[in-house]
């Protein structure tokens, strides 16, 4: 499933994450690049690729439900008044090059695609930084720049109909255990408390592992948290959680989600200490 052109990212030496940028995928999954596997500092994989319950999930990446009707998230869309759908609507991220390639991270440009046009370029930054001896941080940045000549918008399923699925944009498949994982945010817990909320970060903790995520710009913290864990365990920050979000031609939209990959099973007390000290590194 992977080629060659595969980049390690290493923190104090150690590999912590490989990232794919030409993954060989069923058009339906919606091919695009991705980070897996993501591990600890002491090598516990904290993600998973195209498990059972959704092959669509793909690791850590930027995936997106519609973009003017085009599935860039894999698997069936969701109609209005009609449900999930199998339609033959996916669209691709292409990787074109690195502007920038280090051990520790690299600047990525993307084309997104369907039906033989390109809608959005994008532009991905990514750095992985040691913060303590059980703990690092992936700070990801990605801007998308509508490249034709009419506005286009980014939807979910949320705006489509579907109550409380506005996925869409950064999302982490992380490691599927026995147990769901516990979720907390600074005054929050439990996926019901969490989910579809704002909050400065929320924080995964499975059985030996703690991921932490926080929105690192303003218009980043403006979005909503999607929060899965009882059915399976993911994040993801909300690009269109209650309207779509339009991008006019020429114009670009920039997010930027800093997250802790911790060992051990982390207090909110030292997540809190934690996350402030990733996203100011």
């Amino acid at each position: 499933m992977t080629t060659t052109d595969s980049p390690v990212l290493r923190v104090a030496g150690r590999p912590v994450a490989r990232y794919v940028t030409r993954p060989e995928l069923a058009p339906r999954l919606s091919p695009r690049p991705y980070l897996h596997p993501v591990t600890t500092l002491a090598g516990t994989a904290v993600t998973e690729l195209s498990p059972a319950d959704h092959t669509h999930h793909l690791g850590v990446g930027v995936a997106v439900p519609d973009v003017e009707g085009h599935n860039f998230w894999g698997g069936r869309t969701y109609v209005r008044d009609r449900g999930p759908t199998e339609l033959d609507n996916h669209g691709a991220q292409r990787h074109t090059a690195f502007q920038l390639r280090d051990p520790d991270g690299f600047v990525e440009e993307l084309r997104w695609v369907a039906a033989g046009a390109e809608l959005l370029r994008e532009r991905r930054t990514v750095a992985a930084t040691e913060l303590t001896d059980a703990a690092w941080a992936l700070d990801f940045t990605f801007s998308l720049t509508n490249v034709t000549a009419a506005p286009l918008s980014i939807g979910s399923p949320a705006t489509n109909g579907r109550p409380g699925a506005a996925y869409g944009g950064f999302f982490w498949r992380a490691r599927k255990e026995s147990t769901a994982p516990d979720v907390f945010t600074p005054d929050r817990e439990g996926e019901q408390e969490i989910h579809g909320t704002r909050a400065a970060w929320v924080a995964l903790a499975g059985s030996i592992w703690t991921l932490i995520f926080a929105g690192a710009t303003e218009q980043t913290r403006r979005d909503r948290w999607f929060v899965r864990a009882t059915e399976y365990p993911g994040v993801g920050s909300s690009l269109a959680a209650e309207e779509r979000l339009p991008i006019p031609p020429g114009e670009t939209a920039v997010r930027r989600i800093v997250t802790v990959v911790a060992d051990g099973r982390i207090s909110r007390l030292e997540a809190a200490s934690l996350i402030r000290k990733a996203v100011n590194a």
